[in-house]
């Protein structure tokens, strides 16, 4: 994974970064350290028209049907510039408690799109548990099949698009890891490994305190 700060490539298991010292802790003194009630579909920056929600509701909902153990996540809203976009969303991914997911659904088995309006950029994050399956190339080559649209302020078609790509290259993952399981099982990092950077995260809906992007 590449550091939401410093953008350096970095070990997912690292409690911080090694360049520029950025981990949870920090993105939690600057979001908040409780976990934050949200749903899936989140429009803070009110982008979507009457009748808009669904559709992107429709593309998400796919991406469940189609991988069960999966879930896609999309928040708007104005975060300032495009590093607090990309820290945002790793804190988000980390800390959200989203009510319409059961919570035996972990955060780590998610896919998050941040939207900025404000800023023109968008960033996805993506739980560990699709570290096998997804990477940064995957991440820019979806947000980069909403980039025309968002420009001219189409974003549910944006959305959509992005959501489209993202159930292609997921579907060719799964295609892929059955007919090589071995190397899709190399590249399963062990849990003990996991640090505090990237660690779950969320153990159903508590009360108590506890992946690339493109600039439009």
């Amino acid at each position: 994974m590449r550091c939401p700060r410093c953008v350096q490539r970095i070990h997912r298991g690292a409690e911080s970064c090694p360049h520029c010292g950025f981990s949870l802790a920090e993105a939690d003194a600057r979001f908040g350290s409780d976990d934050v009630r949200v749903r899936t579909l989140t429009d803070a920056a009110g982008l979507f028209r009457k009748g808009e929600r669904e559709h992107v509701q429709e593309a998400m909902g796919r991406i469940s049907r189609r991988f069960p153990q999966l879930y896609a996540a999309v928040y708007t809203g104005a975060l300032g510039e495009m590093a607090a976009l990309r820290q945002f969303g790793f804190w988000l991914i980390n800390r959200a408690a989203f009510e319409d997911l059961p919570p035996n659904k972990p955060n780590a088995a998610g896919i998050l799109l941040t939207i900025d309006p404000d800023s023109k950029s968008a960033g996805m994050v993506f739980g560990y548990l699709l570290d096998p399956f997804l990477d940064e190339t995957d991440t820019f080559e979806c947000l980069s099949r909403g980039h025309a649209y968002w420009l001219e302020q189409r974003y549910v078609e944006g959305i959509t698009r992005v959501l489209r790509h993202l159930e292609r290259v997921l579907k060719k993952r799964v295609a892929q890891a059955r007919r090589d399981p071995e190397y899709f099982e190399r590249k399963v990092m062990p849990a003990a490994m996991l640090g505090d950077m990237v660690c779950s995260i969320r153990e159903g809906h508590r009360e108590t305190k506890t992946g690339g992007e493109v600039r439009k």
